[in-house]
């Protein structure tokens, strides 16, 4: 994944003549005036050697020292570059997000907001951890899409945006889990709920109505745990968790609807899918 997506990245810096390894802090450089042409190409030189913090302080100075001018403009994104291969990418974020605030109407505008959605991306935890940056990925790459629609970058972005609503969606089910095993099952099913209304098109949502299922089997709600069932039978009649949940209903002498529910009980197919998905 990360591959494909360097890639993507350092073929849009050669296209665009823009020109990619430690994480140490670097002293600021002495100001010493030089031609922006010799400060532009001594830090490219630095990125081809793969001195990448080195080449992000020196395409800041291009700026600091030739702020006006052409240099400038493509020495920022350059820089913004230079830190996110050196993994610096709060130092990435900021410098791409200034861009933007200079440059709105750039033509390496969309590079720009893609550049910061990565960099969100690529610190995606697992669903074990805080999912803030998750969020922060998922809204992101949301703004590639919705600004950039027609770009390659907002292409790339659509495919990521489902990996990170299946993190969000595993976050939930991790903390519902929980709260079912522990006995919480009214905090248990607001999580599943989530999944379900907000991640629908996750792979979570098949386990997320069987666990809603179990909840409202043990708190004594067999009508309820039989609408699920029911929904959850419509939607993914092969699945493990159907025949879970069927099992479990069976095993407390629940009704179970089975496949044909449409056809034979249509109205409690109706009102399930409404209650659950409304």
């Amino acid at each position: 994944m990360l591959t494909a997506v360097r890639f993507i990245i350092i073929a849009f810096v050669a296209a665009a003549l823009l020109a990619g390894c430690g994480n140490r802090r670097q002293a600021e450089l002495a100001y010493v005036a030089r031609p922006v042409e010799q400060l532009y190409n001594e830090a490219f030189r630095q990125m081809e050697r793969r001195r990448y913090a080195e080449a992000a302080q020196l395409f800041d100075e291009v700026e600091r020292q030739h702020p006006f001018s052409e240099w400038a403009r493509r020495s920022m994104l350059m820089a913004a570059f230079a830190n996110y291969q050196a993994n610096r990418y709060e130092q990435a974020i900021s410098t791409a997000q200034r861009f933007i605030s200079l440059h709105p109407g750039s033509s390496s505008a969309p590079y720009a907001y893609y550049l910061i959605a990565i960099c969100y991306y690529e610190r995606i935890y697992d669903v074990g951890r805080d999912q803030s940056t998750t969020q922060q990925a998922l809204e992101a790459l949301q703004q590639v899409v919705q600004r950039f629609p027609d770009s390659p970058y907002a292409r790339d972005a659509r495919l990521k945006i489902d990996m990170t609503r299946d993190h969000l969606a595993g976050k939930d089910m991790d903390v519902g889990r929980w709260y079912l095993r522990n006995g919480f099952h009214l905090a248990a099913i607001g999580r599943f709920q989530n999944v379900i209304r907000n991640y629908g098109t996750t792979s979570h949502v098949p386990e997320a109505l069987h666990r809603m299922v179990e909840a409202y089997v043990s708190m004594g709600v067999a009508e309820e745990a039989r609408q699920h069932a029911a929904v959850l039978g419509y939607n993914f009649p092969g699945s493990e968790w159907y025949q879970d949940s069927y099992n479990l209903l069976t095993s407390r002498g629940i009704d179970v609807p089975g496949e044909g529910i449409e056809e034979r009980d249509p109205s409690l197919l109706r009102r399930a899918m409404s209650r659950i998905f409304g």
